[in-house]
Parts: C-alpha cells; structure tokens; sequence
C-alpha cells in the first residue's frame, strides 16, 4: 500500500471516530442533563454524571475496539435519560435514584451471563416496550413547542434551524440546533447581567452513596434496564449486523452493566451499546474493514476530552431560561419517538394493549411510589394477554 493510500485509510476511521463522538454528545447530552435533574441531581451531581459517563464508556470503547479488532461504540441510555425525566423524583430521593442505576448495572450485566434473563426481557413484546418508550418520550418532545409559544425570540431561532438543518444535513441537525441554542443562552445570560461562577465551569467527580427502595428499584431500574435493551443494546446489534459485525454479546453486556455499576454512585444512570454512532463508526464511511476498529478507539479517545466539558453545559444550562435546554432535548428525541410509535402501532392485533402502554406511560401515572413507565408494561400486558388473547401459535415478541 502507497504512502498516500495508507494515509486515507487511517484518516478516514479516525474522522468518522470524531464524528461520531461529536454527533453523539451534542445531539443528545441535553437529556441526559434533564433527566438527571429530573430525579433530583443537583448541579454538581449531574455534571458529575455526565463527566463519569464519558471517561467509562469512553474508555470501554477504546479498550474493546482494541481488543477485538471490532468497531463496538458505547453511548448513555439517551431513551433512559428521557425516562427519568418522566419519572421524576421517587421516594428516597437521589440516593435512591443512585441505588437503582446501579441496580440496573446490575441487570445489564446478567443479561450477558445468563441467557435466562436475555431471553425473559426479550420475551417482552416489542410493540409494548415501544409504546412504553413512546409514551416516555412523549413530554420531553412536546417541550419545544410549548416553549416556543412562552418564549417565542429564544426558542424560534433554535426550531429554524433545526428545521433547515434536517433538510439538508439530518446528521448534523440536532447538533447545529445545540449550537444555536448555546448562542441563544450566552445572549439571554448577557441581556440579563446573569454571571456563570468560574468554578462551576471544571466538573468534578462527585460520590453519592447510594440508597436501596422498593419504588425507585421497580420504577426506575426495571424500565430503564428494558428500555435500554428495547431501544439501544438490540438496535445496536442489529445495526454492526448489516455491516457484517456480529458483536460479541457477553462481554459487550457485561461492560455496559459493570460501567453502569461504576458510574452509578458518581451520578450516571446506564450505557450501552450505540446505534447511531455504530452506523457512523462500522459503515462504509469508516474507510476499509479491517480499519473501522480505529473509528470507535478514536470516539472513545474523542469522549475522554469531552467528558470536562460536562461542567460549563450543566451550568450554562443552569443558568439559561426555562425551556431552552429542554427544547434542544425534545429535537434531539424526536427521532426515536416516531420509531417508537410506529413500533407500538404497527400490529392492528394489538394495538390496544400499545395504546394502553403509550398513554400510561405519558400520563404521569404513580402507584405507589411507582411511576408510569412500569405500569404502562404492566397493564398493557394485561389488556395484550386478557383481552387481546395472543394465538398459542404467535410469537409472544410480535
């Protein structure tokens, strides 16, 4: 191979890798931020969060990519990000929302050891799991609607954008909308005479021991471990299969459960295997196979140096009015929610039971101590297998 040749095959991984990090964190960090608040991080506990989440995951891409000669990406649970933030503030309060992340590292993990449990999350069917996420997802998308009606000069601007972005670089439109939106809170944050503490700007790691409750392990870990399996580790799967990657599932499991175990007392909530990013880190753009394992070594090397950036997002977005940050999430979502509705709706034969799982969910529904996210798989198997009555012959993950 010539010089020039073998310079454009290591360019083309390495900037697909950079991509890739980019495009991940930008486009959806804004959840992570929200959902974390949402279940009673403070500042610092949610950059905190964001930061632990980066340098693990981060460090389990390069080490994997490395190891197996594969292009395997990791990311944050962006749909369980948006779950929290449906869940809000559960008894025992943030510990007890650190006890159920780390639980859920917990299962993650187990999926990889023991096939059992795989295969008992997979036996829930996918158009339920998919009206649990839609109906999840529905608040956070509707946010930058409702905000533009209460504040029409900031949050236009980033709707505009977004909206023209999508139309000629889809890839890059929840990040340029981000972007705008950042523009956006500097000016609101001079026009007000607001000031950002300079020590607020470097993120450090902050402990949080976590605490263990009934109502925060059942609605917290039990469907943020399904709608990280439903929404993110499978997708992945299936999206390095059509490139010909067949990912090596235990250990893949098992780092996405021990990293969510680790971060968990440092504030974050789950990771898992990407699917955005593995199409931009696998794919042809990636430049020649046996090279596409550098792309994701190189986006695992890119989050390492994003991850002290958490500090200046989380008190930037402290500090900017209401409406902005969670707008740019509800973009950056908007996506996964018309996959999740089509999922839930695509089957007339059960139909009613998604609809039940989709409006619970997005109610806001809480029993005892529980929020609607475990309810809505709870009573929308009750209507699929009471009433609806699945033939013996049908695949019970129809």
């Amino acid at each position: 191979m010539s010089d020039a040749s073998s310079s454009t095959a290591l360019r083309q991984p390495v900037v697909a890798g950079l991509v890739a990090a980019l495009v991940g964190f930008t486009s959806s960090f804004a959840v992570v931020i929200a959902g974390l608040r949402a279940v009673g991080a403070n500042q610092a506990q949610a950059a905190s969060g964001l930061l632990a989440l980066c340098v693990v995951f981060g460090l389990i891409m390069l080490v994997l990519a490395t190891w197996t000669r594969l292009p395997l990406s990791f990311a944050w649970s962006t749909p369980g990000a948006a779950l929290l933030v449906s869940t809000g503030t559960v008894e025992g309060g943030w510990a007890a929302a650190v006890g159920a992340f780390l639980v859920t590292g917990v299962l993650l993990a187990l999926t990889g050891l023991v096939p059992a449990l795989g295969r008992l999350i997979g036996r829930i069917p996918v158009p339920l799991a998919q009206a649990m996420l839609g109906g999840v997802l529905l608040q956070l998308c509707l946010a930058p609607f409702v905000a533009v009606a209460d504040s029409p000069a900031l949050i236009a601007p980033i709707l505009v954008v977004w909206l023209l972005a999508t139309r000629w670089i889809p890839t890059w439109a929840v990040p340029i909308a981000f972007g705008v939106a950042l523009v956006v809170m500097a000016a609101d944050l001079v026009a007000s005479g607001a000031t950002v503490p300079s020590s607020e700007l470097v993120p450090a790691l902050t402990w949080t021991s976590p605490t263990f409750t009934i109502a925060a392990v059942v609605g917290i870990a039990v469907p943020l471990t399904v709608v990280t399996m439903a929404s993110q580790n499978i997708p992945g799967v299936a999206v390095m299969s059509s490139y010909g990657y067949r990912v090596p599932w235990t250990p893949s499991m098992v780092a996405a459960g021990a990293g969510t175990a680790v971060v968990a007392p440092l504030g974050g909530h789950a990771m898992n295997l990407a699917a955005l990013s593995a199409a931009l880190t696998a794919g042809d753009g990636a430049g020649p196979r046996d090279r596409r394992w550098i792309a994701a070594a190189t986006a695992g090397v890119a989050y390492l140096v994003l991850g002290p950036l958490s500090g200046a997002l989380v008190a930037l977005s402290a500090a900017a009015a209401p409406g902005i940050v969670e707008s740019v999430a509800g973009l950056a979502l908007l996506a996964a929610f018309a996959a999740a509705l089509r999922g839930a709706l695509d089957d007339p034969d059960h139909r009613t039971s998604s609809a039940v799982a989709f409006l619970v969910a997005a109610s806001g529904l809480t029993i005892l101590g529980v929020g609607g996210a475990f309810w809505a798989l709870v009573l929308g198997l009750a209507v699929r297998w009471g009433i609806e009555r699945p033939r013996p012959s049908e695949d019970v993950s129809r």
